[in-house]
């Protein structure tokens, strides 16, 4: 039963210690309680890297949940786990030490504990998987993550626009820090890093929708748990967008927390299996809004993941999961 708990009781440990530390200290600046409060959760972050068995990077909102419920999927079926919680870090590995400990971050807040801030020195020598996404995607659904899902708080931490800011999605990709540069910096900092890491595998989100059950098992024979094809054609129907959808709706996950339960019912842009379409920002924009983008994106991305002009090759593939 503790393992069964053990997302919830963590989740409800770490808000209750970073109350009794941070909230003493009202008088300070909020620049100042930002900086501590990234450096807590940096803590608290490095320490899960350090026991972890494999790390899973990505992006906010570049398939992660998506990639979880499959994850999770497998190791219940295999392992005949109950359906009504996400793997996060060690709560699967406590009910079978054949499941591997799996750390999911964004990479947000490590480096704020370790001070590597222009490197990725704290990942060397780990197990990764970095899952990426195109940033023009990336920052659309950054954009109603933060309008219909992002609490305040976060929003301060990352620098994310104030909670009463009015802002169009336009606005947001091109005009404000956490659009698509940031997305752009995020991609560019690990594709510079990636001749240092010493056990890496890259997976696309693009990739991931146009063959879901390839990708999966590329991951777990990474994870040391290949499958059967049958194991997997499980997953990838589990994990299909209508069956997320309506998870989510039943608030299937409730151990995960608020990872899988949308902000508003009413609302289909406050759910996290919001659309995830390969290519769908550009239905948020005009013709000419697109060429800047694009423009961008060949400018300053590194040529990489195939994401620039000169290197894209995956198909735009609509109605995604994620």
């Amino acid at each position: 039963m503790y393992a069964v708990l053990k997302p919830a009781l963590d989740s409800v440990a770490k808000h209750a210690v970073r109350f009794a530390l941070l909230k003493p200290l009202f008088w300070l600046s909020t620049e100042e309680r930002v900086r501590r409060e990234r450096r807590l959760r940096g803590r608290e972050q490095w320490r899960k890297l350090a026991k972890a068995d494999v790390v899973i990077v990505s992006y906010g909102k570049s398939g992660r949940t998506w990639l979880r419920v499959l994850l999770s999927r497998f190791y219940q079926r295999r392992h005949g786990l109950r359906e009504h919680s996400l793997i996060g870090f060690d709560n699967f590995h406590l009910r079978d030490s054949a499941i591997p400990r799996v750390f999911f971050t964004h990479d947000n807040y490590t480096k704020d504990y370790t001070g590597n801030v222009d490197n990725k020195a704290d990942y060397y020598n780990k197990k990764v998987v970095l899952l990426v996404r195109n940033p023009a995607d990336v920052a659309v659904s950054q954009f109603h993550q933060w309008k219909f899902r992002m609490r305040p708080n976060k929003k301060t931490l990352n620098a994310y626009p104030d909670h009463a800011e009015d802002m169009t999605v336009q606005d947001f990709m091109l005009g404000h820090e956490a659009g698509l540069q940031r997305a752009i910096d995020f991609l560019n900092q690990w594709a510079r890093e990636l001749p240092r890491l010493r056990d890496l595998l890259i997976v696309r989100y693009e990739d991931m929708r146009a063959d879901p059950a390839a990708t999966l098992g590329r991951v777990l024979d990474f994870l040391g748990t290949p499958a059967t094809p049958a194991e997997l054609d499980d997953a990838v129907t589990y994990a299909s967008f209508e069956n997320m959808r309506q998870l989510e709706q039943r608030n299937r996950f409730w151990l995960a927390g608020g990872r899988m339960k949308p902000r508003d019912p009413s609302n289909p842009e406050s759910f996290k299996t919001r659309r995830g379409k390969v290519g769908g920002w550009r239905d948020y924009v005009d013709a000419a809004l697109e060429a800047e983008v694009t423009r961008r994106i060949d400018a300053n991305l590194l040529p990489v993941f195939g994401y620039t002009s000169g290197e894209r090759t995956a198909p735009e593939v609509a109605d995604a999961a994620a």
